[in-house]
């Protein structure tokens, strides 16, 4: 039984990591654009995407392409979000 438990813990981990390294480039390509003033990506899909297990993506996102960083509601949203994001982890790794 503690094996199944190891692999639900280690494709969940996988599965929340993916989804980040997604996000992440994401921000990259939304960064790219805003620099050639091309069509962007609304705001409100990376604040949708932080509450949705991706604030880890964003918040690197924004610290590597130096992207959202003038936003107050996302210097302090994504941060917020990704507390959020680490406490329904631990809360689905420990009922697991």
């Amino acid at each position: 039984m503690e094996m199944i438990t190891d692999i639900k813990i280690i494709t969940l981990s996988s599965a929340y990591l993916f989804v980040n390294l997604v996000v992440f480039v994401y921000m990259g390509i939304d960064k790219a654009r805003a620099v050639r003033r091309s069509r962007r990506v609304p705001e409100a899909h990376f604040l949708f995407l932080a509450i949705c297990f991706c604030a880890l993506g964003i918040w690197l996102g924004m610290l590597a392409f130096r992207h959202k960083t003038r936003k107050a509601y996302f210097t302090l949203g994504v941060p917020l979000a990704l507390a959020e994001n680490i406490s329904f982890v631990y809360l689905i790794s420990v009922l697991i």
